[in-house]
């Protein structure tokens, strides 16, 4: 017989998506990418703070971290669509890169702020 435990549903994959320390990382990876060469000061002040709240994941506070993350990913999102480029150059390896940043973006805005929304602190919890 099959298992007939209940799949996840989307709202609970996307909320373990946005409690993992994985999504800030990789996106402050795709930003590295795009941005390091020729340097770019603007976008480049995002890789700290998504690697800043990979670390604050980490050390256990997930709520506070899909915060800073879902904030963020937001915020590179609309500095990222502001920018026009041409059909040449989105079918190219940046282009692929830009696209994969834009995506990422999206689901950690929905992951994170559902993990943010609906996340325990400690406090909370040992007061109650």
């Amino acid at each position: 017989m099959a298992d007939k435990s209940p799949k996840e549903s989307t709202i609970q994959s996307l909320r373990s998506w946005g409690e993992g320390s994985v999504p800030p990382t990789l996106l402050a990876t795709l930003i590295t990418a795009q941005h390091f060469r020729p340097f770019q000061p603007l976008p480049m002040m995002f890789p700290p703070v998504l690697l800043f709240s990979s670390y604050l994941n980490l050390s256990g506070y997930q709520s506070d971290a899909a915060g800073i993350t879902a904030a963020w990913s937001g915020l590179y999102a609309l500095l990222a669509m502001r920018r026009k480029h041409s059909v040449k150059q989105k079918f190219g390896a940046r282009g692929f890169v830009r696209g994969a940043s834009l995506g990422l973006c999206a689901v950690n805005v929905a992951g994170c702020g559902i993990a943010y929304v609906f996340g325990k602190r400690e406090k909370e919890e040992a007061e109650k």
